[in-house]
């Protein structure tokens, strides 16, 4: 599958600066120790949405933010600053929860985004804020002990990190009796920590370490690092990876002389790590093992001038390598190794070939650098046995692509090794043979580019560049493809030694090979017009994309290998062909699938191409399809061959061939089809329909009904060439879909298909629609599309009945667009689509744009804006097909390009839209059943902004009908009637339910008490609701209906009759309805204003009755609990 891309906008400076600082400035500005208001909370949600897009935007370019970083990090450290002095001086001091997390997040966003050494160097650092800093972290009941205050926690850790910094005495601090206070309670801030997973124990071990590299903590890293090799003997993972990253920080960057008397304290606890079993099966274990041993080897080693500086381009053009062989190899003979160095090496060796990729990377970097500071000789030596690791596992005459996998990590870690060494100038030239012997089969070669001098890279260049492309345009792996094409980049800036090389860069750049698509269809064709590169990359595809495991690789290779032949038809074209046949004979799916898929863009080419010559040579390729075993092609596990099969009969079959019938060169080509045809995968269904097509332009074809495929089939036909099936073809489609007809079929994916066809066939004699199709007929194909958005058929995986509605919905849509384009050729126009037929179809497909599925609207509200867009048709009376509330749909969906570009699938951007199409009244009824759809869903996202939406959208309205638009009484009569026409149907009255609930809980129906006629609706629904409830199987109707009646009590109109209705509930049938009451009445009555005083006993009788006995205790109570119920509302 293609990775999915997005164009990344380039900045070139920080372009919204002010909008940043306006929004900073906002959230700085606020109290932190007072609660915000729901509007002052909406505001700075606002400010902290718009601070985190910002960095994201410029996430990629985050060098852009250096020269304002001063300005805007110092206020933000500023606050926090201020804060903590404040919370220490007044201890008992409540702080705004929110508030306070929104400042910690937003420093938390900018050490995301440029790290935390860059960032923390503009925090407050005067010795005066120690005490600030960690009187605040300790205080008892502060901010900081909130589990959700990470990030103010993270902060505050790296705020004391950067103090410990400062060469001042920490004695300084202490009290005259106390010695060493500060210090102890600095360590133990640091400790507590450690054992916490995520962003606190980094924090934690970089003031540690900072705190331990101070001269005056000289006693307290002794104890640490005993505590230490306590803490790994445990076996404590959490803690132990904590301790880890301490003791990697420090032996980076403490000083040499305090750290030399406990390097073999660090061997032991690298050599305890690895006889730990659970703390060796750790992956960040072992990656901070691997880089605490490189960095105490580095301080067992003095560093050294390199011997290798990089390469550059002079002014003149000239390449140069600066070398610097003076003195250093004479000094290479004075430097004493010590004895741990070899074990070391040994133990990073062991790294190299770690499952992980984190260690491995660590190993090679810590090798690499060890390396720099060797003698020239040992370093030779490290080279040598870093290549050694590639031919472990290694079979003479595989490639890359055919090593065992236990081979893959070995290889890896040799590669990156070999990469960081000549990166850093240690390959010599000598070596330089047998390294690109081997890397020319892995992915980091661009090291290389930067340490070796063109003359001796020269013989290697245009195989290397070759390769390189190859790489860059045709790997599977995005990551892979930029690499490749980075270190091309890197050679022709450096060496100038690849054919082409500045043409060939701009074409395989880092954009044009991030897209999968792009490299293999645009970039690919546009380097192979390089005929030093053609070869190599055609060898490539046939070799191993189309031999690839991913059926999408093997797919894209055939056709980045057509485009390529295009370039060239004449010689590359069989010249190919021959060679994808040779795999014909395989076994392997993939080859013989990556073949037939190739001989297919080839001999498409040739088609598109035409000509006699051209002809013949699809004739020759269609031949090849003998090749294939039968038994391959036909075997129902299969689908593949048989797909690519099918797709290369419709590429390459010609009327020659159709007319040698049986004396064919494949005979068995029909059976191939046929087969297709009756494959239960709808790929090759469609394949088959597409060599169908292919036949039908050629000969006269007839069909057998094959469910599935027959809509595949029906739709692609050329029935301008042969117009005489025409009216059985629609008929068949039509009977096969009528829910009234024994032919109709029982697949919902063949109905769907049949769907589908019926668009496309009209699409298929459009510009002849008069002489193909009467009037009578066209309603019959309209109304069954219209027919079949009501399939709302269930099964095991589903609403699969959405497969038909989505395409009914795109076939409505279709065959509006096409009869309005060619309404001037139709004399009876308002006979092949009547404007009031057109409108209800319309609201119809309204309807599914509100419904509960997510990409039904999204198909819906497609087609609608599609709708909205078209012109009128050409006719006396074209405003009788103008969609009615055009205007206001306009308004709504597409009054600007963010609309424009807005999915339907998003609830919270459609549903307070859609409700105002309410107010359109020839919409409303199929509009509103769709919204009580999803005001019922179960999925959140859905059921959420609807409910919120209507709620508002109701509240707005008048009480009163008037001509000025829709009223809350007329809302209340829809939702009346939608429940009384549907009292059978529980998937239809339960959401009307629910939705009747939601406006009585958000209290917006109890003004139509006051209005004319509202009291009897309300009654109304009263019945609705409690007609036959004793006798009801559904508890969610159940349950639903009893809300309503408990809401009811409130509304002063229907309360008594609520009240004496609730006993029906108290006394259902079922123990779970009569315990959902009790409890749903008691919590209301606890919660609502009701407007009238509750009895006591009331609440008394919920709570003591055991509800779920069947006891007669029960019915009294229930009785007893309305009667008093009514009696405080006649008081």
């Amino acid at each position: 599958m293609d990775e999915d891309s997005q164009e990344t906008r380039l900045f070139a400076v920080f372009e919204r600066h002010d909008e940043f600082v306006a929004a900073q400035n906002t959230l700085l500005a606020v109290d932190l120790f007072v609660e915000p208001n729901r509007e002052e909370e909406d505001v700075e949600l606002d400010c902290n949405r718009k601070l985190i897009m910002i960095f994201g935007e410029y996430q990629e370019q985050s060098y852009l933010l250096d020269p304002y970083l001063e300005s805007l990090v110092s206020p933000v450290a500023e606050c926090l600053r201020k804060y903590a002095l404040t919370c220490v001086n007044a201890r008992v001091a409540q702080s705004s929860h929110s508030r306070v997390e929104r400042l910690a997040d937003l420093l938390h966003n900018y050490i995301k985004f440029r790290g935390y050494k860059t960032i923390t160097r503009f925090f407050p650092h005067e010795i005066s804020d120690l005490s600030i800093a960690l009187d605040f972290i300790r205080l008892p009941s502060g901010p900081v002990k909130d589990l959700s205050q990470w990030g103010l926690r993270y902060a505050v850790l790296l705020w004391l990190s950067l103090i410990c910094r400062i060469p001042f005495d920490l004695q300084k601090f202490d009290d005259a009796t106390r010695s060493s206070e500060t210090a102890n309670a600095i360590e133990l801030v640091g400790k507590d920590r450690l054992n916490m997973a995520g962003l606190e124990r980094e924090g934690a071990a970089t003031l540690l370490a900072r705190f331990y590299a101070r001269k005056d903590t000289k006693q307290q890293l002794a104890s640490f690092v005993e505590w230490s090799i306590t803490v790994f003997r445990s076996s404590d993972i959490i803690l132990s990876i904590g301790v880890l990253q301490v003791l990697c920080e420090l032996v980076k960057s403490g000083s040499s002389e305090q750290l030399q008397a406990f390097t073999q304290k660090f061997l032991e606890i690298a050599n305890t790590l690895e006889q730990s079993t659970p703390l060796a099966s750790n992956t960040l274990v072992r990656k901070y093992r691997t880089k605490l041993l490189s960095r105490v080897a580095l301080r067992l080693m003095p560093p050294k001038v390199s011997r290798s500086k990089l390469t550059f381009r002079s002014l003149d053009g000239d390449i140069k390598n600066q070398t610097d062989n003076g003195n250093v190899d004479d000094g290479d003979e004075d430097v004493d190794v010590p004895e741990e160095i070899e074990m070391i090496l040994e133990s990073l060796f062991k790294s190299l070939q770690d499952k992980d990729t984190v260690v491995r990377w660590s190993a090679a970097k810590g090798i690499a650098r060890l390396s720099e500071r060797l003698p020239s000789d040992f370093s030779s030596q490290v080279l040598e046995t870093i290549l050694g690791l590639f031919s472990i596992h290694s079979v003479a005459g595989a490639s890359v692509y055919d090593t065992p996998a236990i081979a893959e990590a070995t290889w890896h870690g040799a590669s990156l090794a070999s990469a960081e060494m000549a990166r850093r100038g240690l390959v010599q030239t000598s070596a330089l043979g047998s390294l690109l012997g081997w890397l020319s089969k892995a992915y980091v070669i661009w090291a290389l580019a930067r340490a070796q001098d063109p003359e001796s890279f020269s013989p290697y260049a245009r195989e290397l560049a070759q390769w390189l492309v190859s790489v860059a345009l045709f790997d599977r792996e995005i990551h892979i493809r930029r690499a490749a094409s980075a270190a091309f980049q890197e050679h022709v800036g450096r060496m100038a030694l690849f054919p082409h090389g500045i043409d060939v860069l701009r074409k395989t750049d880092f954009y044009a090979v991030s897209v999968r698509r792009n490299a293999f269809t645009v970039a690919a064709p546009q380097v192979a017009e390089h005929l030093e590169y053609r070869s190599y990359l055609i060898d490539h595809i046939i070799s191993i994309t189309l031999r690839h495991w991913d059926v999408a690789m093997r797919e894209l290779g055939a056709q980045a290998l057509r485009r390529i032949c295009e370039l060239d038809l004449k010689t590359l074209g069989l010249e190919c062909a021959s060679k994808m046949a040779g795999f014909l004979h395989s076994v392997d799916v993939s080859d013989v699938h990556g073949a037939l898929a190739a001989l297919t863009g080839i001999s498409e080419a040739y088609r598109v191409q035409g000509s006699e010559e051209n002809a013949s040579n699809r004739q020759k390729i269609f031949a090849f399809i003998a090749i294939v075993s039968q038994n391959a092609v036909m075997a129902p596990r299969n689908g593949l061959i048989l797909a690519a099969a099918c797709d290369l009969i419709a590429s390459s079959l010609t009327l020659q061939e159709v007319e040698l019938q049986e004396k064919t060169s494949v005979p068995h080509w029909k059976r191939i089809v046929d087969q297709g045809l009756r494959h239960r995968s709808s790929s090759v269904q469609q394949a088959a329909a597409a060599a169908m097509a292919t036949t039908s332009s050629l000969i006269d074809c007839s069909l057998d009904s094959l469910q599935q495929s027959l809509g595949y089939t029906l739709g692609v036909l050329d029935y301008n060439a042969h117009p005489h099936g025409f009216s059985e073809v629609v008929k068949c489609l039509l009977d096969s879909v009528d829910p009234n007809s024994s032919g109709r079929m029982s697949s919902i994916e063949a109905r769907r298909n049949c769907f589908q066809a019926l668009p496309k066939i009209v699409a298929n004699v459009l510009p002849r629609l008069t002489e193909y199709l009467i009037a009578e007929s066209m309603c019959g194909v309209l109304d069954a599309l219209d027919s079949g958005l009501d399939d709302y058929t269930m099964d095991e995986r589903g609403d699969i009945g959405s497969w038909v509605r989505m395409a009914c919905i795109q076939g409505l849509a279709s065959i509006f667009e096409d009869l309005f384009r060619v309404s001037g050729s139709i004399p009876q126009f308002a006979n092949y689509l009547p404007a009031q037929r057109y409108h209800s179809m319309i609201a119809r497909i309204l309807r599914q744009g509100v419904e509960r599925l997510d990409n039904v609207r999204q198909i819906a509200g497609h087609c609608l804006l599609r709708l909205l867009r078209i012109p009128l048709p050409e006719n006396f009376h074209q405003e009788e097909w103008r969609i009615k509330g055009s205007e206001l749909m306009m308004k709504l969906f597409l009054n600007d390009a963010s609309d424009a570009m807005t999915s339907w699938s998003v609830g919270e951007w459609l549903f307070p839209k859609a409700v105002e199409l309410l107010r359109v009244q020839e919409y409303r009824q199929p509009l509103l059943t769709g919204l009580i759809h999803s005001v019922g869903a179960r999925t959140g996202s859905t059921h959420r902004p609807a409910s919120s939406s209507l709620v508002s959208f109701a509240r707005g309205l008048p009480l009163c009908p008037s001509d000025s638009g829709y009223s809350l009484f007329e809302l209340c009569d829809d939702l009346i009637e939608c429940a009384q026409g549907r009292t059978t149907s529980n998937a239809v009255v339960v959401p009307i339910l629910q939705t009747f609930n939601m406006l009585l809980e958000a209290d917006v129906l109890s003004p139509l008490s006051s209005v004319d006629s509202g009291p009897s609706k309300l009654e109304k629904l009263l019945n609705i609701v409690t007609r036959n409830v004793l006798r009801l199987k559904n508890v969610q109707r159940v349950q639903e209906s009893m809300k309503i009646v408990v809401n009811l009590l409130v509304v002063s109109s229907v309360s008594k009759s609520s009240s004496e209705r609730i006993v029906d509930f108290l006394s259902h049938p079922y123990p779970k309805i009569r315990t959902s009451t009790a409890e749903y009445l008691y919590t209301f009555m606890q919660s609502r204003d009701l407007g009238w005083e509750a009895d006591e006993a009331v609440e008394e009788l919920l709570l003591e009755t055991e509800w779920s006995s069947e006891s007669m205790q029960v019915k009294v109570a229930a009785t007893r609990v309305s009667e008093l119920l009514s009696c405080a509302i006649t008081e």
